[in-house]
Order: C-alpha cells, then structure tokens, then sequence
C-alpha cells in the first residue's frame, strides 16, 4: 500500500486523458451514453456486441485513453469516489474534512463528482468509474436515491450510504438515530415550557427528514400536546427554504414561543427572519436546529443544536469502503455493514424558559 498520495484529488474525471478527449466527446460521437462508455473500458459484460463496436470506433477516432497513472494506482494508492449534490454547504464541508482526513491516514485519494437530477447522477457515476475508482461514498441526499444505489449495484461498485435514516440491508452504511435525536431535542423544548412549537420539516425525499418530523410529532404527544397543522412548515435543508418556512410560521397570531427546524442552515435562516420582526432570542422566541455544522456558531445567539459526528461519520465511511474493498480484491465475503454513530444535544443560547407574553425577561 502507498503511504504518500494526494489526500484528495477533485478533478472530473471524464478529461483526465493524453489527448484531451473526454469520455464525454467518446459517448456524443459513439451516440451512447456517458456511462456504457465506462462500461466499455471497463470491460463490463453489460453490453451488447455492436455498442461495443461503436464506442471502441469512436476511442479510436479520438484517439483517447484513460490516464495509465490512474489505472495503476489501482494496484496502491485506493481511489475513493464521493458523489454529491447536498444542498448544505456547511454539511459538505464538514463532510470533506473527515474523508480527506481518513483518506490521508488509510493511503487514498478522494475524487469529487457533482450532481443534481437522474442524468447528470448516471453521468457523475460514469465519470467516477472512468477514473477508475475503487468505491463511492454517497451522502445526502443520494444515499436515499434506489436509481443511484441500483446502479451502484449493478456496475458491482462498493458503496456507502451516509447519514441515510433507513438503510438498505444491501448496502452499507453509516448514520445516527435520526428519530431519537429530534425527540430528544422536541423533548428539551418541552422541559423548557414550550407549549406551542413550530416545525420546519426537511426534504421529504430523504428519510431523516421524515423520521425527525414523525419523532417531533410523537414528543408533542408523549406530552398531550397538539401540532395543528399550521404550525408545520415545509423546508428543503436550504437557507432560502427555511427563510420562506420561517415567515410562514412568524406571521401566525399568535405565534409559536419555539421553532424546532431539521436542520442548522433552516434554524439560521429562522434567527434572521426573527430579527427582521424585531423578536428578542430567546426571549420571545426560542430557536433549535440539527446537524451541529459551522454555522451553528457562527451564527448569533448561537443555536440549541443536536450534534451529529459528520466529519467523523464520514471517516467512518472512507474505512468501511476500504475495507470492503480489500475484502473484494481478497476474494472474501464483504457483507453490508452499518454503523451506527452517537448524537448529543448541544444547548447553546438560542432556546430558553417559555415566557409568557408581556412576561419581564
């Protein structure tokens, strides 16, 4: 194993030749896709004979080849892809840290793919293949995606699912009790004497958006206390989203004395439109989030927050791909693991005691 590499190598992978055609200008002139082009060169057996023949014609045309350097790095130095279209830069970054850090200690380097619909997800893969990756890393929210998953599969490529609230039993991965967490934090409100709560709820496409709002609702019950309708909001883990769910839930009369919101870029995006009203926190509102990124104190009052171990889940997924891979190259069994990492609840100074309205605080 090579002990001195690049910690992490964000290159697109579909230009690394020596001729400058990319796997891209190979599909346009084949008229293929992007990924039965890396099928091709790596020699899958998923395709037809006559494809074949088209895509070698356009290789040869192109005169394009991949990067011998990246191939034999295969046999050293692991290359481990990370496919991602999280809306959260602050998720992201925390994310980059652990798997450049674990990458550096295990002897791998880490190649950047990003993504946003079905066919750029299907062309980021392609381009990861290509370069001849040895596993993916897929946080959210793709690690909810069965299209991104399925292929995966297919193309008999190790993956791990990172921070998805239900896992697959076919794949691994890696996460924290998503559901224990919001009703712990739900519960904390209510030990504050919050009554009347409102909720911004998270992309309903990924599954711990879903469990923490089952998980509020359920605490909300747990203490005979109703959730109206109206005091949940629909967010989608971005700032802007949580900007719009905010003043939905701030221009109710009355208005909720707490916002729980699913994740920290949202609950930020709450301070500021409580600002904007001129509302004191805690005072008169209290505000909590989820995830524990960077912005959590960067932002003022810094936020209640459950902490979830993003950087060192994402050490853990980067050990875990590796270590599924040896076992493959090995010729052992390589079962799907999950991992199950811990959460705390960081009580900072964006949540307080229920006042009462007009109460002297």
């Amino acid at each position: 194993m090579a002990t001195s590499n690049k910690a992490a190598h964000a290159a697109p992978a579909s230009s690394d030749t020596a001729s400058g055609a990319t796997v891209h200008d190979v599909a346009r002139v084949a008229g293929v896709s992007a990924m039965t082009v890396s099928r091709v060169i790596n020699g899958r057996a998923s395709v037809s004979a006559a494809t074949r023949d088209k895509v070698e014609a356009a290789i040869a045309s192109l005169h394009y080849q991949p990067n011998l350097a990246a191939r034999a790095a295969r046999t050293g130095t692991l290359r481990i892809g990370l496919l991602y279209s999280n809306p959260s830069a602050a998720f992201l970054s925390e994310f980059l840290v652990g798997a450049m850090d674990q990458c550096r200690q295990g002897g791998g380097q880490l190649l950047l793919e990003r993504c946003e619909d079905i066919d750029s997800q299907r062309a980021g893969i392609a381009c990861l293949v290509a370069a001849g990756v040895d596993g993916i890393l897929v946080p959210p929210p793709l690690c909810d995606s069965p299209e991104v998953l399925a292929q995966l599969n297919t193309m008999g490529i190790p993956a791990i699912a990172v921070a998805t609230a239900r896992p697959s039993p076919d794949v691994s991965a890696v996460r924290i009790d998503d559901y224990e967490g919001a009703l712990a934090m739900t519960r904390h409100l209510i030990s504050l004497g919050h009554r009347d709560i409102g909720f911004i709820e998270g992309d309903p496409a990924h599954t711990p958006a879903l469990l923490r709002r089952q998980a509020f609702e359920d605490a909300m019950r747990e203490a005979l206390l109703q959730v109206p309708p109206h005091r949940v909001a629909q967010g989608y883990f971005t700032y802007r989203s949580g900007l719009d769910a905010a003043r939905l839930l701030l221009a109710q009369t009355p208005r909720p004395s707490a916002i729980f919101a699913s994740n920290d870029d949202m609950a930020a995006a709450t301070l500021a439109v409580a600002h904007g009203m001129g509302l004191q926190v805690p005072a008169e509102l209290s505000v909590c989030g989820f995830d524990d990124t960077p912005v959590a104190t960067t932002v003022w009052p810094e936020l209640t927050t459950i902490h979830q171990p993003i950087a060192d889940m994402a050490r853990a997924a980067v050990s875990l791909v590796i270590d599924e891979i040896r076992q493959r190259r090995a010729g052992e069994p390589a079962p799907a693991t999950h991992r199950l990492m811990e959460f705390t609840l960081v009580e900072r100074a964006s949540s307080g005691v229920y006042a009462p309205p007009g109460a002297k605080g």
